[in-house]
């Protein structure tokens, strides 16, 4: 039975997630899942609910279950469901009952956690700039640290950045 490996682009917002999953999807001849929530939000007003962010974490693991049958071997997610968990957290101090059993349940072989230093870009999707994006940074580690979830912080600037990624990747294949 052929493996799919699924890869997590993860970290706070304006760090470079989108374009490191997209790139590192074109390198490797990978499946790309972008953001949904960025998607949702295009087509909803950006005033989200409890319920928003419900139908957000249920997308994403829709995905998840798509990609079981991609016909490529390497599937690279834009965001995952550590980061929904952390938002609900944030917005709400709570989050579904069902959301720590799916994650536990959809193994991811490798998260990049993105660092903040990288300048921040306003979007009106964007809401955590400033301290917050360290905060969020320190949250998403923690998570990830707790869950003892393999994972490789992704920092560099244009370029570098991606080839910082890239690497990580590489690394699945030599451990």
């Amino acid at each position: 039975m052929r493996k799919i490996i699924r890869i997590a682009i993860t970290g706070p917002e304006s760090t470079a997630k989108s374009t490191l999953a997209q790139a590192l999807a074109d390198h490797f001849k990978g499946t790309f899942y972008p953001e949904y929530a960025r998607e949702y939000f295009r087509e909803h007003s950006t005033e989200y609910t409890y319920h928003d962010l419900e139908l957000i974490a249920k997308k994403q693991i829709q995905q998840y279950h798509e990609s079981s049958s991609c016909r490529k071997d390497m599937v690279f997610f834009d965001t995952w469901l550590i980061i929904t968990k952390i938002w609900f957290q944030w917005a709400y101090q709570t989050e579904p009952a069902w959301l720590e059993k799916e994650i536990s349940n959809l193994p991811i072989d490798l998260y990049l956690l993105c660092l903040p230093d990288i300048p921040w870009e306003p979007d009106p999707l964007r809401e955590h700039g400033g301290e917050d994006r360290l905060r969020l940074f320190n949250a998403y580690k923690s998570e990830l640290i707790q869950r003892k979830l393999k994972f490789e912080e992704i920092g560099g600037l244009g370029e570098q950045r991606v080839e910082n990624a890239i690497q990580a990747v590489k690394s699945l294949f030599h451990s």
